[in-house]
């Protein structure tokens, strides 16, 4: 990876006599450093700098020596850029030298979006030590699946050892327990020398409860003016907003620089509120592209929007913000509500194939017209937008979290199979996560480990009305320590046959998507959709010059026959998931298809899914 020279400006920073301190506490009249060091314990004088900024030089000072900001004499606290907390949320800070980590990613120039296939992991759970370093050790796993790029929920400082990461306070920090910075560096480094791509999950849109000292530095870190489900909004419109903005628009730069991360998954963007004349994500993605021009490496925002916008990744020209990507819940709750039925909370706004096949079609399911959850019209067409902007899965942490339950753990073979299909075979980004391969069954449930006893009552009484009121379960404690174990995927453990049938179902989808050359580009304009409602059957025909290719979704519980027309040729089957090999009763579909007239009657086994190429072309 090309080294750029951007350096972080608040925090810690390591120069020739010591360390530059620099922290942004508006108010204050007084900023002092208390440092422990190998000498003993000090204390430096920062000087006022301009906007409401401290700053000052402390000779001497070295990396991984320790310290607070003692804010007029009274306030002692750890630095809200701290680029480690090895103590925890409530202890010190430690000088971090980003310098002293020898990268031997040099070659590496990361990996166009459109070739990315994505696996979330949690690495908590990932692995039974649950550390960064751990990981490294399932990177060949990932890379013999066929994935190109994994993506980290959020690894930044939070309270205890056991999180999902949405309660980080620290947004410099990787977190303690997982191993630190130099673990953290020490994945992403193995990661691109396996050809894997990396996607930080952060989060700008609030700060957990427990920890979070930023309002002691300045309270404009947060706003009233706006409410989010999970905390304090951050001001990014009002007084002394530029800081603001700068302080987390720093912190995406950073991730991107010093642990050359390859792309940032923007957590839940509706929550982050800014009706100032310059958006600030168009704001961040314009730093980011100023950044991937000056590094010559490739990078990308991809956004998580419940919000159907095609302005959050319409080009600035356009009067979008600019950002690269956005996934799409709506093909989710389409293809988990054609098959499980659900009619829950948001699910209820799905389950017609038709809205399966628009999904496929154009992005967006809602589009403008009435929301039946949300009672109200919600998004706008995604029909212009490019497929490789749109990020799809049948799972991820959010809805197995949400429904309480792995689909591995409930569902049929057959339907597993058509889920991987769907996603894998559609002209999207595909993303897994993790273990959904085999049909894993942990469990996803929430998970905290707070210190403060009334916080930690306040979170258990909060989640089980949530549970209760949406989904119409129990939840499991949050706090104890069984539900995070109870979370952790068995990546080793012995498998089943059918858990061994689909791995490699998997495995064949993903190779089929990277050497169809149709399949491998991401492109929806060039592809021909039919619905048969009664049939419970979507067939879609996609073609590029010189592929074609057309692939039937039967979500049927019984066999189907349906006619159509097709081009004249000689059509093959390459892939069906009811055949014996995956653990099927039997294909129903021939092997080949050979007309003259175009029109073929297509058969296939219940809950379904096959694909056929044209290899001779009759004019």
């Amino acid at each position: 990876m090309k080294e750029y020279e951007w350096q972080l400006d608040i925090g810690a920073s390591v120069v020739n006599k010591g360390v530059r301190f620099r922290v942004w506490v508006p108010e204050a009249k007084k900023v002092t450093v208390k440092l422990f060091t190998e000498a003993g314990p000090r204390e430096i004088d920062l000087s006022r700098e301009e906007w409401g900024y401290h700053g000052g030089l402390a000779e001497g000072v070295r990396e991984q020596d320790r310290y607070f900001y003692v804010i007029d004499g009274i306030s002692e606290r750890p630095d809200p850029a701290s680029r480690f907390q090895p103590e925890g949320v409530h202890g010190p800070s430690q000088v971090i030298d980003p310098s002293a980590y020898q990268w031997q990613d040099r070659d590496w120039k990361g990996r166009q979006l459109k070739d990315f296939i994505i696996y979330e992991i949690h690495i908590g759970t990932f692995t039974q030590e649950g550390t960064f370093e751990a990981a490294i050790g399932y990177l060949d796993y990932m890379k013999e699946l066929g994935i190109t790029a994994i993506e980290i929920m959020p690894v930044t400082q939070f309270p205890g050892e056991r999180n999902w990461g949405y309660d980080g306070v620290f947004p410099f920090a990787p977190q303690n327990s997982y191993g630190g910075p130099w673990a953290l560096k020490k994945l992403v480094d193995a990661c691109h020398r396996k050809g894997l791509a990396v996607i930080f999950d952060v989060v700008y849109n609030h700060l957990g409860p427990e920890g979070n000292y930023l309002r002691t530095f300045a309270v404009d870190y947060f706003t009233d003016r706006y409410n989010t489900p999970w905390g304090d909004a951050v001001n990014y419109d009002g007084p002394l907003s530029d800081q603001v903005r700068h302080y987390f628009i720093s912190n995406a730069l950073y991730w991107l620089s010093e642990y050359h991360g390859d792309a940032l998954r923007l957590d839940a963007i509706q929550g982050i509120y800014d009706l100032s004349a310059h958006h600030v994500l168009m704001e961040l993605a314009e730093a980011v592209d100023c950044f991937k021009k000056a590094s010559g490496n490739e990078v990308a925002l991809i956004a998580e929007s419940d919000l159907n916008d095609v302005r959050v990744i319409n080009p600035w020209e356009k009067g979008g913000y600019g950002l690269d990507a956005v996934w799409n819940d709506d093909f989710h709750h389409s293809l988990h509500t054609l098959i499980t039925h659900d009619q829950r909370t948001y699910y209820k706004d799905f389950g017609a194939l038709s809205q399966m096949a628009k999904a496929l079609e154009e992005g967006f399911v809602y589009s403008g017209q009435h929301s039946p959850h949300r009672r109200r019209r919600h998004g706008n067409s995604s029909k212009e937008m490019p497929a490789n902007q749109f990020v799809v899965c049948s799972q991820n942490h959010d809805q197995v979290g949400n429904t309480q339950v792995r689909p591995g753990a409930v569902e049929s073979l057959e339907e597993l199979k058509l889920r991987a299909a769907m996603v894998l075979l559609s002209p999207y980004i595909p993303l897994l996560f993790m273990g959904e391969e085999y049909g894993e069954k942990a469990p996803f449930y929430y998970f905290t480990s707070f210190f403060d006893p009334a916080l930690s009552e306040a979170v258990r009484k909060s989640k089980d009305e949530e549970v209760a009121t949406l989904w119409g379960m129990e939840a499991p404690d949050p706090e104890a320590e069984k539900t995070f174990l109870d979370a952790k995927i068995h990546l080793d453990g012995p498998r089943s046959p059918s858990e061994n049938r689909l791995y490699d179902f998997y495995r064949t989808l993903i190779k089929l998507r990277k050497e169809v050359p149709v399949l491998a580009r991401p492109v929806k304009e060039q592809a021909e959709i039919r619905v048969f409602e009664k049939e419970k059957t979507l067939i879609m025909r996609r073609w590029i010059r010189d592929s074609t290719a057309f692939l039937v979704f039967n979500f049927n519980e019984d066999n189907v026959a349906v006619e159509l027309t097709l081009p004249p040729g000689k059509w093959e089957k390459i892939l069906d998931s009811s055949a014996p090999e995956w653990g099927g009763d039997g294909s129903r579909a021939p092997k080949v298809l050979d007309f003259e007239d175009g029109k073929a009657l297509i058969e296939a086994g219940r809950t379904s899914a096959s694909l056929y190429v044209l290899t001779d072309v009759r004019v």
